[in-house]
C-alpha cells in the first residue's frame, strides 16, 4: 500500500509574510538598540535623568520577584506597640531619614541624587506593599538602586526591620511631635550644624556676622 503524503501544501505566501515580519522587527530592535546605545555614548548615564515608564514598571516587577514568595504574603508578628513604634523611630531617624527624608518623602538632598528616586513612602506604591515584602526589602536591600540590607541575619535584627514595617504604615500620618523628634535624632553635617548655631546665636540675640565660628560637634559621636 503506498504511503500518502499527509503533508499540506506550503502556502509560500504566508511564509514570506511571516519571513518579512520577522526581518522588520530584527530591524526595529536592531534601530531601538542602536539609538539608545548611541545616546549613552553621547550623554551617559547620568543619575539626574527620570527613569521611563517601561524602566520603573520593571523595576517594580523585579522588586516583586526577588521577594521570596513565603515571605511576600507574611504578616507583620511583632505586636504594634508605643514600645516598638518608638524604637522603630529611634532607628529610622538614626538610619533612614537621611534619604528617606524625616516625614518619609525622599525629599532629600540624597534621596533627590538616587537613580532610581527615593519613593514617597507616604503613597499607595509604598503602602500597598504586603508586609512581608517591606521587610524583605528593608532586610535584603534592592540591588542596583541606593537601598541597602539593613538585616543582621539575627532574631534581634529581625524584630527592628518588622518594627520599621510598622513604623512605615504610620507615615501618611506621623504626628507633628514625631516629625520633630526625628529630626531633632537624625545625624547633621558639620554644616548643618553650624546652621543651627547661627539660628541659636541669633534667636539669643547675638551679632551672627561677628561671632565667632562654631566648634562643636555632634554630642552623639
Amino acid at each position: 500500500m503506498p504511503f500518502r503524503n499527509l503533508s499540506k501544501p506550503v502556502n509560500s505566501g504566508a511564509l514570506k509574510a511571516t519571513l518579512r515580519a520577522l526581518v522588520v522587527l530584527i530591524l526595529a530592535i536592531s534601530v531601538i538598540g542602536g539609538v539608545l546605545a548611541w545616546t549613552v555614548v553621547r550623554r551617559g548615564l547620568s543619575a539626574h535623568d527620570e527613569p521611563s515608564r517601561v524602566e520603573a514598571a520593571l523595576a517594580r516587577t523585579m522588586r516583586r520577584l526577588a521577594t521570596p514568595a513565603g515571605v511576600r504574603g507574611q504578616r507583620n508578628p511583632v505586636q504594634a506597640t508605643d514600645g516598638v513604634f518608638n524604637q522603630a523611630l529611634e532607628h529610622y531617624a538614626d538610619h533612614c531619614a537621611s534619604c528617606h527624608a524625616s516625614d518619609g518623602s525622599g525629599d532629600t538632598e540624597i534621596g533627590r541624587g538616587l537613580y532610581p528616586r527615593v519613593p514617597d513612602m507616604r503613597g499607595a506604591d509604598t503602602q500597598s506593599l504586603s508586609d512581608g515584602e517591606l521587610f524583605s526589602i528593608i532586610e535584603h536591600g534592592i540591588r542596583l538602586t541606593g537601598m541597602p540590607g539593613w538585616g543582621t541575619g539575627t532574631p534581634e535584627g529581625e524584630r527592628d526591620s518588622w518594627g520599621l514595617v510598622h513604623f512605615i504604615r504610620r507615615l501618611p500620618n506621623l504626628a507633628a511631635e514625631d516629625l520633630e523628634r526625628i529630626e531633632q535624632l537624625t545625624p547633621k553635617s558639620a554644616e548643618q550644624w553650624r546652621e543651627e548655631e547661627e539660628i541659636r546665636r541669633f534667636l539669643a540675640g547675638e551679632d551672627v556676622k561677628t561671632a565667632p565660628a562654631s566648634h562643636e560637634h555632634d554630642p552623639r559621636q
